[in-house]
C-alpha cells in the first residue's frame, strides 16, 4: 500500500528553531529553523520512503476559530523576528525538494493536514502525519499514523490507535473531549476551571465524551460537579476549538503530490548560500552514485619536464594520504591529468624560480615536501588564503566549498572516497578511476578560480595584503612547523611528579572535608557534595543537575575555601593531562614538538596553533610558567630569545583614534595605565594607587575589546553604576577614541563590514540584526576588530621581515613560534646579539604609526627565562 507523508510545517519549523542554538550564514541571515528542517526531511525521507508527500502551513489571516473566540491562541508570543526571516526561504527549500506546500486562509495547517489525511485514507493510502503537536493525535486510525517529535529534532514517538489508548487511555476521538475538559495552554483554550488531565481522563472513560459528562453531572461530586455545571458553554467551545476540522474546501489531486527527485542543482545552490555543509556533501555524495566519471590521462614527471620547457604557470592538486603525498594532478590552461608519486625527488622539478604555481591550502604540501629536505623556490598562489582574506569568517575553506561558491561549479567530495575515522581506507583500497577524476577535476578549475579571486581582492584593495604578507607567511609557517620546539623531557617528567604530588595533596584535603572518598572529576559527585554535603547555593541548572563547571566554582568560592583547593586540582590536572604528559608521545626523536599552524581560522586575521597549541600555555599560575621552563633551543649552548609587543593594541587605537591625550602619552613613554587612572579618577597622577591603577588598565583594554558596563564591573567586581562612571570618564577625557569608536560602528552599519590597517576585511552581518544581543555582539566586533585585526597584520609583517632578514643573512638561529604579539627565536649562541637588534630594529620599524611601536627582547636558557 502507497503511503502519504503529511508534515506539520509550522510545528516542525518552530521545534527546529528552538531546538537548534542560533545559526547564523557569514551573510548574518538566521538559519537554525531552515537547517534543522532540512535535516529531519532529509531524515524522514530516508527512513519512511513515502509515495506522496505535502507540507502544511499556517495562513497569517484569523481562523474560523478567533471568530468563535477572539481569544484564541491569545496568550501565544508573536513569532521571532530571526524566525520570521527564515520562513520563505524556508519553503523555497521545500520547493527545491519538489515537494507542494498548502496553506489556505482561515484555516490552520492542522485543518489542512486533517483533510488531506482523510482524503488521502478514502483513496486507499497508508497516512504519516509528523508534527511537534499532539493535537493531532485525534486523527489517528486504522490507516492514519502520527509521528510525534519528543525531543529536540531527532527523536520521534509513533502513535497507532493502540498507542494513543496505552499513553492517554482514551481513544484518538475522545482526544478531544480530553482537550475540552482540560483546555490548552499553549492555544489558549479555556477548558473547564481546575479540571487537569488526570481528571479528564477519568471522566471520559467513565462517560465516552464531554456530552455524556453534561448530561449526568448530577453523578458528580464536590467542586467538579460544580466547575463543570458553571462552565457547560465554556467546555463545549473548548471541544470545538480543540476538533480539526476535516472539510476543508480544497481540491486535492493526488498525482500532484506524489514523490519526485529532488532539484539538487537548485537545492545545493541554497545550502550553499545559507552555508550547510554537511547537507550539501549529503546531496553530493548522491549524485556522485549516478555522475559520469570522466576519462583523464595519467603522466610520469618526464613529461611535466617538457611541458615546463614551454609552461611558466601549473596548477597543481596533491593528495595527502597516510602523511605522504601518493598522487598529484596538474594542470594548465589546456590539459589537466594525473601522476602518481614513488620518489620525491621528482618535485625538484618545481623548484624553479620562473614557475608559478597555483594550489589550495598549499602549505600541507609545503611541509611534507621539506620534511623530505625538497625546498620550492617558486613563486606560488593559495586559492584558500585568498577565499579567506575574501570573508575570513566562514567556517572553512574547502576546495568544494570554494569552487561551488565562486565558480558555480561542482567536484566529487573526498571523503566519500576516503572514508572516515577507522574506515578511512589506504590509498591502495581507493577507486583509482574516482580519485583521478577528483584530482584532475579539481586540478583544472585552479587558475580560473585564482583569477576570480584576484578580480575580487584588487576590487576589495588587498593586493598588497596577499603579495607582501599572506602568502609570503606560508613559507614562513612551513618553516616554523618543520624545524619544531626542543623540550627537555627532564623538566616535564619532574613537573609531572610534581603536580602529581599537589594534586593527591588536594584530593586529601577534599576528602578530609567531606569525610568520604567520591569521584571529583564526576559532576555528579561533585555535585552531591558541594549542593548536598556543603549546603552550598546551587548557581546554573542543567538537564541533568547542577552544573560545576568554572564559572559556578569561582562565584562558590567565597562560601567555602575547599572550592579554591578543587578549582586548583582542576587547573593542575588540565596542566598535566595537556600541556605536559600530553606531550611526551609527540615528541620527535630529536625531543622537538611541531605545532600546526593556520592562517586561515581566525576572523581577526591570526594565526592559530593546534596539535599542540603553543599559543594557550597558562602564563597566569605558577605551574603554567614554568612549562616554558621546558622549551628549550636546539642549539648546544644556544638560548630562546623572545620579542614582545609593548600595548600594541593600545597603540594602534592611539594612531587609528587620532586621541591627542593618548598619542601624548606613548610619545612621552607615560605609563599608560597611570595617565589613564589619573584621568579617569581625576587625580594627580602621584596620588594614583596600584588598585587605581589596575583598574584603569581593566578599562584601556576593555575599551579596546567593546566592553559594557556589566561586563567591567564583573572583571573588577564593582557595581555596574560604578564601572559605567569609569567608563564614562574614560570617554569624556578621551574625546577621540570615542568619536572613533562610533565612527567605525556607524561605518560597519552602513557598509557591514570594518577593516584594519592593512585593509583586511571582516564583514559583521550581525550589526544590523534586530536582535538586541547579536547587534551588541556585531558592535563589539566593530570597535575591535580593526585594532586586533591591525595588530595582527603588524605581528605577520613582522614575521615575514624577521624569517627573510635570518635567512639572506645566512644564521642558523630561526623563527619558530608567535604567540599572541611575541616572537620567539631558537638562536645559535654567537648569534644572541644579532637576533636581539635584528628583532627589536624590524619589529619596531615595520610600518609607521602615529604612535611609536616598542618591543621588549629577553632571552635565556629556556622559554621561561627569556620572559
Amino acid at each position: 500500500m502507497s503511503k502519504f507523508l503529511i508534515i506539520d510545517g509550522n510545528s516542525l519549523m518552530y521545534r527546529a528553531y528552538f531546538a537548534l542554538p542560533d545559526l547564523m550564514n557569514s551573510e548574518g541571515l538566521h538559519t537554525n529553523a531552515i537547517y534543522g528542517f532540512s535535516m529531519m526531511l532529509l531524515k524522514l525521507l530516508d527512513e519512511e520512503k513515502p509515495d506522496y508527500i505535502a507540507v502544511a502551513f499556517d495562513k497569517k489571516a484569523p481562523t474560523f476559530r478567533h471568530k468563535e473566540y477572539s481569544a484564541y491562541k491569545g496568550t501565544r508570543q508573536s513569532m521571532p523576528e530571526e524566525l520570521i526571516e527564515q520562513v520563505d526561504i524556508l519553503k523555497d527549500v521545500i520547493n527545491a525538494f519538489n515537494i507542494k506546500t498548502i496553506e489556505i486562509e482561515g484555516f490552520e495547517a492542522d485543518d489542512i493536514i486533517g483533510t488531506v489525511s482523510k482524503i488521502a485514507s478514502e483513496n486507499g493510502l497508508k497516512v504519516l502525519i509528523v508534527t511537534g503537536d499532539r493535537d493531532a493525535l485525534q486523527l489517528v486510525s486504522d490507516g492514519v499514523k502520527v509521528k510525534i517529535c519528543k525531543k529536540g529534532i531527532t527523536q520521534m514517538e509513533e502513535y497507532d490507535e493502540r498507542a494513543v489508548v496505552e499513553r492517554y487511555e482514551v481513544t484518538p476521538r475522545q482526544f478531544i473531549d480530553l482537550k475540552g475538559l482540560m483546555g490548552d495552554k499553549s492555544d489558549n483554550i479555556p477548558g473547564v476551571p481546575n479540571i487537569g488531565e488526570k481528571t479528564a481522563i477519568k471522566l471520559i472513560k467513565e462517560f465516552g465524551s464531554i456530552e455524556n459528562v453534561l448530561m449526568n453531572t448530577d453523578k458528580l461530586k464536590g467542586k467538579i460537579r460544580e466547575n463543570i455545571e458553571n462552565n457547560t458553554e465554556m467546555a463545549m467551545l473548548s471541544k470545538k476549538l480543540a476538533t480539526i476540522e476535516r472539510n476543508v474546501p480544497i481540491e486535492i489531486d493526488l498525482s500532484e503530490y506524489q514523490l519526485r527527485d529532488y532539484d539538487r542543482e537548485k537545492l545545493i545552490d541554497l545550502f550553499e548560500k545559507l552555508e550547510f555543509t554537511s547537507l550539501i556533501n549529503d546531496l553530493k555524495k548522491d549524485a556522485d552514485d549516478i555522475r559520469e566519471v570522466k576519462e583523464w590521462p595519467v603522466r610520469d614527471f618526464k613529461y611535466i619536464r617538457e611541458l615546463l620547457k614551454r609552461e611558466d604557470t601549473l596548477s597543481f592538486y596533491p593528495l595527502i594520504l597516510e602523511g605522504e603525498v601518493k598522487a598529484v594532478s596538474f594542470a594548465t590552461d589546456d590539459e589537466s591529468f594525473f601522476v602518481e608519486v614513488d620518489d620525491y625527488e621528482v618535485f625538484k622539478l618545481l623548484d624553479n624560480e620562473k614557475l608559478t604555481l597555483i594550489g589550495h591550502d598549499i602549505k600541507d604540501f609545503f611541509v611534507n615536501l621539506s620534511y623530505h629536505g625538497i625546498e620550492l623556490n617558486c613563486k606560488f598562489y593559495d586559492t584558500a588564503i585568498m577565499t579567506y582574506l575574501l570573508n575570513p569568517s566562514e567556517s572553512n575553506y574547502d576546495i568544494g566549498r570554494v569552487l561551488k561558491k565562486y565558480l558555480k561549479e561542482d567536484i566529487p567530495n573526498i571523503e566519500d572516497m576516503l572514508g572516515k575515522g577507522k574506515s578511512k581506507k589506504s590509498y591502495d583500497d581507493i577507486d583509482k578511476k574516482l580519485l583521478i577524476d577528483y584530482l584532475c577535476a579539481t586540478a583544472s578549475k585552479l587558475s580560473k578560480l585564482k583569477d576570480k579571486l584576484m578580480s575580487f581582492i584588487k576590487e576589495m584593495e588587498m593586493e598588497e595584503l596577499l603579495d607582501n604578507v599572506e602568502l609570503p607567511l606560508v613559507e614562513v609557517l612551513k618553516s616554523m612547523e618543520v624545524y619544531g620546539f626542543t623540550l627537555d623531557k627532564d623538566v616535564l617528567k619532574d613537573l609531572s611528579k610534581e603536580i602529581g604530588e599537589k594534586t593527591d595533596k588536594i584530593i586529601k584535603d577534599i576528602y578530609d572535608a567531606a569525610g568520604y572518598e567520591f569521584n571529583i572529576n564526576s559532576t555528579k559527585q561533585l555535585s552531591e557534595f558541594l549542593f548536598d554535603k556543603l549546603n552550598l547555593p546551587p548557581i546554573k541548572k542543567t538537564k541533568t543537575g547542577y552544573s560545576t563547571d568554572m564559572e559556578v566554582l569561582v562565584e562558590l568560592i567565597p562560601y567555602n575555601e575547599i572550592v579554591g583547593e578543587i578549582i586548583e586540582y582542576r587547573q593542575l590536572m588540565k596542566l598535566k593531562s595537556t600541556y605536559i604528559d600530553g606531550f611526551m608521545p609527540i615528541m620527535d626523536k630529536d625531543d622537538k614538538v611541531h605545532s600546526t599552524f593556520k592562517q586561515t581560522v581566525a576572523a581577526t586575521g591570526r594565526i592559530s596553533s593546534t596539535e599542540p597549541n603553543l599559543q594557550n600555555i597558562p602564563v597566569r599560575d605558577e605551574f603554567g610558567r614554568r612549562i616554558r621552563k621546558a622549551f628549550i633551543s636546539s642549539f648546544q649552548g644556544g638560548y630562546i630569545v623572545s620579542a614582545d609587543y609593548s600595548q600594541i593594541e593600545l597603540r594602534v587605537l592611539a594612531h587609528l583614534s587620532e586621541d591627542i591625550k593618548l598619542i601624548e602619552s606613548f610619545l612621552n613613554n607615560e605609563d599608560i595605565h597611570l595617565r589613564t587612572a589619573s584621568e579617569v579618577f581625576k587625580i594627580a597622577p602621584e596620588e594614583v594607587t596600584g588598585e587605581m591603577r589596575r583598574r584603569a588598565k581593566a578599562v584601556n583594554f576593555g575599551i579596546v575589546y567593546g566592553i559594557s558596563d556589566y561586563g567591567l564591573s564583573r572583571d573588577l567586581k564593582i557595581s555596574r553604576k560604578e564601572a559605567k562612571e569609569y567608563i564614562d570618564n574614560y570617554f569624556d577625557r578621551y574625546k577621540g577614541v570615542k568619536n572613533y569608536i562610533d565612527s567605525v560602528v556607524k561605518f560597519a552599519r552602513e557598509n557591514g563590514y570594518v577593516t584594519t590597517i592593512l585593509n583586511r576585511r571582516r564583514y559583521i552581518p550581525e550589526i544590523n540584526s534586530k536582535n538586541y544581543n547579536q547587534r551588541s555582539f556585531g558592535e563589539r566586533m566593530a570597535m575591535n576588530t580593526p585594532i586586533q585585526g591591525s595588530a595582527a597584520d603588524i605581528i605577520k609583517m613582522s614575521m615575514v621581515k624577521v624569517y627573510n632578514e635570518l635567512k639572506s643573512r645566512s644564521l642558523k638561529s630561526k623563527l619558530i613560534l608567535q604567540i599572541h604579539d611575541e616572537l620567539i627565536v631558537d638562536t645559535f649562541p654567537d648569534e644572541v646579539e644579532i637576533v636581539k637588534n635584528l628583532l627589536k630594529t624590524i619589529m619596531e620599524n615595520v610600518i609607521k604609526l602615529r604612535v611609536p611601536l616598542v618591543v621588549d627582547i629577553g632571552y635565556g636558557k629556556n622559554w621561561y627565562d627569556a620572559k
